[in-house]
Parts: C-alpha cells; sequence; structure tokens
C-alpha cells in the first residue's frame, strides 16, 4: 500500500537542496502542503508576489520533483500545482559538504525553516483571541532545559517523533465538530552556559 503523499517525506540531496533552498519556493511549497492546490497566481495573491514570479518558482520547484500538475483542478488554461511530498528530511551531513554552494544551501534552508516556524507563531499570538477558550487552552508554549549527551538527545527526537505520529491514528474523521489543524514543532538543540 501506498503511503498517503501528505504523510511522505523525501530527503535532500545536495542537488535539490539547492533547488529548494530560496524564501520564495519554500513559502510556496508550504502553502501549497497546508492549503492543498492552487494555481500560480492565487498563491501570488496569497503571498504577495508577481504572478510571474511564482509561476517560475514553480516550474524549478516542478523540474526538482518537489510539486506536480493536479490537472484535476484545472480548467481551461488555469494550471493547477499540487506538493509531491508532505514534507522533507535535511541530512546533516550537507551542513559540513565540501562544496561552499551546498552548505550555503542548507544554512538558508534551516534559517528560512526557522523564520516560517516564527512567522506561524507569531501568527497564532496574534490572532489567538479569535480562537475558543477550549483552543487557547489547549494550546503550549513549553520548554526545557536538559543535560544531555548526543545520543540521549537523539533519543529524545525520535521519541517524540514517534509521539506526534501516534496521534495521527487518532485524527477525528472529517466534519467532527471543533476540529483543527494543528501544528506542533520541536526543537532539540545544545546550548553554552555562561
Amino acid at each position: 500500500m501506498n503511503e498517503p503523499r501528505d504523510h511522505q517525506v523525501r530527503p535532500l540531496d545536495a542537488r535539490s537542496l539547492r533547488g529548494l533552498a530560496h524564501p520564495l519556493r519554500m513559502q510556496l511549497l508550504t502553502a501549497l502542503r497546508r492549503g492543498g492546490p492552487a494555481t500560480a497566481s492565487q498563491l501570488a495573491a496569497k503571498l504577495g508576489e508577481s504572478s510571474g514570479a511564482t509561476s517560475y518558482h514553480l516550474r524549478q520547484l516542478a523540474a526538482h520533483g518537489f510539486v506536480e500538475d493536479a490537472p484535476e483542478h484545472g480548467k481551461g488554461r488555469e494550471r493547477w500545482w499540487r506538493a509531491a511530498h508532505g514534507g522533507v528530511s535535511l541530512d546533516g551531513t550537507l551542513l559540513k559538504d565540501p562544496d561552499p554552494e551546498v552548505r550555503g544551501a542548507a544554512d538558508l534552508f534551516l534559517h528560512e525553516l526557522a523564520n516560517q516556524r516564527t512567522q506561524e507563531l507569531a501568527t497564532w499570538l496574534g490572532t489567538r483571541s479569535d480562537w475558543s477558550e477550549a483552543w487557547t487552552r489547549a494550546s503550549d508554549l513549553s520548554d526545557w532545559t536538559l543535560r544531555l549527551t548526543p545520543e540521549l538527545a537523539r533519543e529524545l527526537g525520535e521519541k517524540m517523533h514517534e509521539l506526534v505520529e501516534s496521534y495521527r491514528a487518532l485524527a477525528p474523521a472529517d466534519g467532527t465538530p471543533d476540529t483543527e489543524r494543528v501544528r506542533v514543532h520541536t526543537h532539540v538543540f545544545p546550548t553554552h552556559t555562561d
């Protein structure tokens, strides 16, 4: 059985990373993953860009296999696009690649990812009064500081991923009242003490 497209994760290699590591491309791919199929014009309006720029970058994403045509949505001359995968994974070795272009693309990718997550959080904070009290109480902005070895930190990350993935099977059926998409961000990273 094939895994649903929105659960598939594509590993990045040096070539595909260079094709994705651009702020607008990453925004376009995120918009398609979260909002579903769309045209270049619709995405341009949503992101405040020109349709020429979105068209160009969608074609670049398609050339690298990140997006594909969604012909079942199109009528006439409109070209509809959809995300080809639900996510990507970055192999940490790309951050130490001998090619400075690859290292720069990996760095840009990670910084843009952090920017997107910061923007998501800021949007939630700015609109939380629009949500019900139940959703406001259900939100969480916790953080912890632990003393761990790299092995324990990796184990912690893997267990957090397993826990989050286990909730996919618990997802209520479409149409269940008070059901929303929920974003979960995890960050595990070392810090130096002063």
